[in-house]
């Protein structure tokens, strides 16, 4: 595929932003590539501004299910854009979708909206600090919980005990306070607890989005729910990605836990920027007006990016059948996939749940952190390259989720089964 105005645009781009983009994972530089511009996109595919179209896996990095440019979503917007396109006040339709957010997850009594992700994990922590009166926060190392300072650290050497910084600029002392766990290992939160009793929170993504996908072996999200509620810490689950993407109410309603605080983002807002983060009533209360606890923002509950997120939660309540089919087809893709890896000896295995599913270049069953960091970059850097020049957009780095939406239909699960077919009948010679 040729991808000369993608060039040209990105050239001039270096020389306007840091690395040419808004967000760093879109430069392609993990697998060696530049990246491509998009023009537009429709249902499961974009097009980018050579004319080339791909069949899409990324969806925005989660922030679409119903497929792009939905037609009912786009009149809504057209809607809401001439009611006017920010007020600064309160309006009706944050009511509707605070509704809908409650009525979905039954660990919510009260919620907050924010503009990102971000925003909502950042504030939630204040408010798990406020409330405990304690300073410590557990996270489990390759979670991603947002550009936030206390959260971007990793393990030191040793024993997961303090965290250094994992980004110039966050305090050695700040992330003193931040203490590393490893997801399906319970024994290392036990460990952490048993040493530290200034613990305020554990934060999680319920289900690892950003290190691949990962699932909970069983009894391990349970486990962690009871240390936190032994030991006077608040549970807090990042459902930024996961929320009304793996079920309507989200990961903890599949695994049975209920967090103390949620964290939402990206599908919430249709597409839209928009997070929200909700909880117990006595912890919410907290937050000012009622409380002690500062939060705000001037974007905080957009009436466009409220009005597109009441709509597709609306819809995904009313055609939860959905989240069936699109189980079925990460199945299908897991199994038929499994099979190719073997005819061709490529080492290869598929991890997915409803809505997500990552491929890892390993022999190995990919449950932890360790076991995914062990995986081929190289492998996958080759893998995304001819993906992409069958048009099928993978993301551009090993370590991110794949996610499908309501568009992604039997067509292009058999485009999609082809294309690895053809890819990995390339490669059998280069493992």
């Amino acid at each position: 595929m040729a991808r000369e105005r993608s060039a040209s645009l990105y050239e001039e781009a270096t020389r306007l932003m840091p690395g040419g983009v808004n967000s760093p994972v879109r430069a392609f530089r993990s697998v060696n590539d530049i990246p491509f511009y998009a023009q537009r996109a429709k249902g499961a595919y974009l097009f980018d501004v050579d004319g080339n179209c791909y069949l899409d896996y990324v969806s925005s990095w989660g922030a679409i299910i119903l497929g792009h440019a939905d037609d009912g979503l786009v009149n809504v917007i057209k809607g809401a854009v001439e009611d006017g396109t920010s007020y600064g006040v309160c309006h009706p339709h944050e009511v509707e979708i605070a509704r809908l957010i409650v009525d979905a997850f039954p660990s919510i009594e009260l919620l907050r909206l924010t503009s990102s992700g971000t925003e909502a994990t950042m504030s939630a922590i204040r408010l798990a600090r406020a409330f405990t009166k304690r300073q410590g926060i557990i996270k489990l190392r390759g979670c991603y919980h947002g550009h936030v300072d206390s959260l971007l650290v990793k393990a030191g050497s040793g024993l997961a005990t303090f965290a250094l910084p994992d980004s110039s600029g966050v305090p050695e002392d700040l992330a003193r306070h931040t203490y590393i766990g490893e997801f399906n290992r319970i024994d290392t939160i036990r460990n952490i607890v048993k040493g530290h009793k200034d613990i305020s929170c554990l934060i999680l993504e319920p289900i690892m989005g950003n290190m691949g996908v990962i699932l909970p072996e069983k009894g391990f999200l349970a486990d962690v729910q009871e240390i936190c509620r032994k030991e006077g810490m608040l549970l807090i689950c990042d459902e930024v990605i996961t929320g009304f993407r793996v079920l309507y109410g989200g990961a903890q309603h599949m695994y049975g836990i209920e967090p103390d605080i949620t964290c939402l983002g990206k599908i919430i807002g249709g597409g839209f920027a928009m997070g929200a983060f909700g909880g117990r009533r006595e912890i919410m209360e907290r937050l000012a007006p009622l409380g002690d606890t500062y939060q705000a923002g001037t974007l905080s509950g957009n009436p466009i990016a409220v009005r597109a997120g009441v709509y597709t939660l609306e819809y995904l309540r009313d055609h939860r059948d959905q989240y069936e089919l699109m189980r079925q087809r990460i199945e299908l893709l897991r199994n038929e996939v499994g099979r190719m890896a073997e005819k061709y000896a490529i080492p290869y295995c598929i991890n997915g749940t409803t809505g997500m599913f990552t491929g890892f270049f390993s022999k190995k069953k990919i449950s932890d952190y360790e076991s995914a960091a062990g995986c081929s970059r190289t492998l996958y850097e080759r893998f995304f390259k001819l993906m992409l020049q069958e048009g099928i957009f993978f993301a551009p780095s090993q370590f991110e989720a794949s996610l499908l939406t309501f568009c992604h239909q039997e067509k292009e699960m058999t485009q999609t089964l082809e294309t690895y077919e053809k890819v990995f009948e390339t490669m059998r010679t280069e493992v």
